[in-house]
């Protein structure tokens, strides 16, 4: 299977900020695990980070050939309408993945307006949140 992984706004700084929310591995050591991962099951994964809402809608619209896409929006995940917009407009399934629980987190966080057009969320696992989604896409 071939997957796509994206990550939005500020997740490049994963490792550096909110060490106790986000841990301390960089963007680039999670996505080598995945990548592992993948590689070991005998599928690849394709990795893109942008801090641009529209950046990462093309990115999704762009996902076809893909088995699915794995995606943490971060704070896009509360407001982006037109990221909603566009996962809805692609027949490749998204799932939605955050490293920390959002429901434990500040009331803003709580509400996610991409879920409803995601084939799931995955919250509150860290890290391995990532590999949770791409194995789901067996089930």
């Amino acid at each position: 299977m071939r997957f796509l992984i994206v990550n939005g706004v500020n997740l490049n700084r994963t490792g550096l900020r909110e060490k106790g929310v986000y841990g301390t591995q960089t963007l680039d050591e999670i996505n080598a695990e995945i990548s592992a991962f993948c590689e070991k099951n005998g599928d690849t994964a394709d990795f893109f980070q942008s801090n641009f809402e529209g950046e990462i809608c093309t990115r999704i619209q762009e996902a076809d050939g893909y088995d699915g896409v794995v995606l943490n929006a971060g704070a896009f995940t509360h407001y982006s309408y037109a990221l909603r917009d566009a996962i809805a407009s692609v027949d490749v399934p998204v799932i939605e993945v955050h490293m920390s629980n959002i429901a434990a987190r500040e009331e803003f966080r709580h509400t996610s307006v991409i879920s409803p057009v995601c084939k799931g969320t995955i919250f509150g696992f860290g890290k391995r949140g990532y590999i949770l989604a791409v194995e789901s896409f067996r089930l």
